[in-house]
């Protein structure tokens, strides 16, 4: 007998690790087909998870990654020139420009996690967004070479444009727009794929490498491309991302067959939406004590399809009269606009409790946007010659991407090691602990950034557009940035996926990009505010066309400032949250408990 149990419970383990949701849905003899929630194939079948999915699969996810990155920085990066030197912006008008188109990228993936979870599922999403993306590209390949770069190799620094015509912009913004939609919609959604072909145990290493192959795409923008758009070759540029981008969208096809299928859970909306329409109509009725007593489903079947049962939690307990049966409710139909399932109202709870700790990242967003603004900005102005070689302000991005690169190696062959001995947690620090790490480090950046400021303006020549200080003394602000990136993105990314329930998986990546795309915006309206305060009674302001008159440096120490307030405000929120419990994730862990006991007794 001793025998037969361990065998029926290795049996059970066995079932758990190749369901995709740590449930025995599956029949141990596999031939019934019962269960109704799992990875599918590209037809919608139910699929063994060992006969689909794994890394090799998610190495063509994560190459198609790096290429897509390639693709959108060979824009991005450089943009904020291609507006002051082509289009002729002056400077705070085109870094506020560059913020909002960023932030529109990023915002664009809240679209894209709908559709995905709601609609389309993980992969439709992810291939109609790429094939917007390629338009894009190819779009903005045609305007800049037939419109904007007249004469050809202007926009070089020396050789100016002429007036672009009205067409000419306006087929240039809707193209940059496209590019914003397309990459944004794709973001959020590619890397929820591929962690959905990674078993449970690995997806912390798969995020990991999923940032690193973001800025292993990058670091060819931030060099090669960079180099070509900045010396008047801006529709090469263009047409090396778009490119990219093709190449990116065929990788992506050539894995369909091995890809592993989620089917979207419906539209969370109105789910959230009967919630709190339920607790208002049920204000007055009274919460039981006892948490058994709540409205759930019998069975292992949530009332949301394809997801997991969520165990009851006491935060934001108002929302539970969602969940309280009254008379009416017992002698009547169920209507989801006046009793909810207590997996429908932890959904809800789950989404309130990840927007605080969103919220506070979104100062750090305005952090990391400044690399792609006012950096280059201040790069232009600094000495970058060395011989006969000029160096292009923007490829100091290089430094920020390096940074990344070796300090991802550091974090997972050292630091996790050494602080999973001191902490006594396998992954080294939480998530939520790497997020506070990476707020501390980007605060530091911006205090380089405004010491380097500092030096710059002091060693400006009257008469001398650019500093006599040289470009080189910007790495510690782009290697801080860098550093603080992989404590930061990658916590986020682990942290809004892992604490998200299966119906919105998307939306929990979405929250990421989210937090860069307002992360722009407030870095235009507190450049606007700024400047509105500082230059009045005709004054330069802090960002002035000529940054030799301004002080960009009190600009970087006040970001610094608002880092250090927002930490405190995040120390609070950290703190108070408490994490997702899932129905499987605690039967897996009583079926481990029991085999341990039978093997105690053999």
């Amino acid at each position: 007998m001793a025998a037969l149990e361990i065998s029926n419970k290795d049996i059970s383990l066995k079932v758990i690790e190749e369901n995709g949701f740590g449930e025995s849905a599956v029949n141990t003899d596999l031939t019934q087909n019962e269960q109704k929630k799992g990875p599918v194939d590209e037809n919608g079948s139910l699929v063994i998870k060992s006969n689909s999915g794994g890394w090799k699969p998610a190495f063509l996810l994560l190459a198609n990654q790096g290429l897509a990155t390639l693709a959108f920085f060979g824009v991005g990066v450089n943009l904020v020139l291609f507006l002051t030197r082509v289009l002729q912006q002056d400077n705070a008008n085109a870094a506020n420009n560059v913020s909002k188109w960023t932030g529109t990228v990023y915002m664009c993936s809240l679209i894209g996690a709908f559709l995905s979870d709601s609609y389309w599922g993980r992969y439709l999403t992810c291939a109609i967004f790429q094939l917007i993306f390629v338009l894009g590209l190819v779009l903005l390949s045609l305007s800049s070479w037939l419109f904007l770069i007249k004469p050809d190799g202007c926009g070089d620094g020396v050789i100016d444009c002429r007036p672009a015509s009205s067409a000419g912009v306006a087929i240039f913004y809707l193209s940059i727009y496209l590019v914003a939609f397309g990459y944004g919609g794709h973001q959020p959604t590619i890397a929820t794929l591929g962690s959905d072909q990674i078993d449970e145990h690995a997806k912390a290493a798969f995020f990991c490498y999923f940032y690193f192959a973001l800025n292993v795409g990058s670091l060819f923008s931030n060099t090669i491309l960079v180099y070509f758009e900045d010396s008047g070759k801006w529709t090469l540029g263009f047409l090396a991302s778009a490119g990219s981008a093709v190449l990116a969208l065929i990788l992506f096809l050539i894995g369909t067959p091995k890809y592993r299928f989620f089917k979207p859970c419906g539209n969370p909306l109105p789910r959230v939406a009967q919630v709190f329409v339920a607790t208002f109509r049920k204000w007055d009725v009274t919460v039981p004590a006892d948490s058994e007593k709540l409205y759930e489903l019998e069975g292992s079947e949530s009332a949301i399809k394809g997801s997991r049962k969520i165990m009851h939690s006491n935060e934001f307990g108002f929302l539970d009269k969602a969940a309280t049966k009254t008379q009416n409710d017992l002698h009547g139909t169920n209507d989801p606009w006046r009793l909810c399932t207590v997996t429908q109202v932890e959904e809800a709870k789950c989404v309130l409790k990840m927007l605080p700790i969103w919220l506070c990242t979104i100062i750090y967003s305005v952090v990391f946007t400044q690399m792609a603004s006012l950096f280059v900005e201040q790069g232009v102005v600094m000495n970058s010659s060395t011989g006969d070689f000029r160096l292009p302000a923007a490829s100091m991005s290089a430094f920020d991407i390096c940074s990344v690169l070796v300090f991802t190696g550091i974090y997972r062959q050292i630091l996790v090691p050494v602080a999973g001995r001191l902490t006594g947690n396998p992954k080294g620090l939480s998530e939520l602990q790497r997020m506070g790490v990476g707020l501390i480090i980007g605060m530091l950046a911006m205090v380089a950034a405004g010491i380097t400021e500092i030096e710059r303006l002091r060693r400006v020549t009257p008469g001398y557009e650019s500093s006599s200080l040289i470009i080189f003394w910007q790495i510690p602000q782009y290697t801080l940035v860098g550093a603080s990136e992989v404590f930061m993105y990658v916590g986020q990314l682990e942290f809004f996926n892992g604490q998200a329930p299966d119906g919105i998986k998307s939306f929990g990546s979405s929250l990421c990009m989210a937090s860069i795309s307002l992360g722009n915006y407030v870095s235009s309206l507190l450049v606007n505010m700024v400047m509105g305060i500082t230059a009045r009674n005709n004054k330069p302001g802090w960002i002035p066309g000529n940054l030799n008159s301004g002080h960009m440096d009190r600009f970087y120490f006040l970001l610094a400032g608002l880092t250090v307030i927002d930490f405190g405000i995040y120390l609070y929120c950290a703190k108070w949250y408490k994490c997702i419990k899932l129905e499987g994730d605690v039967e897996a862990i009583e079926v481990e408990g029991q085999a341990d006991d039978v093997l105690r007794k053999v």
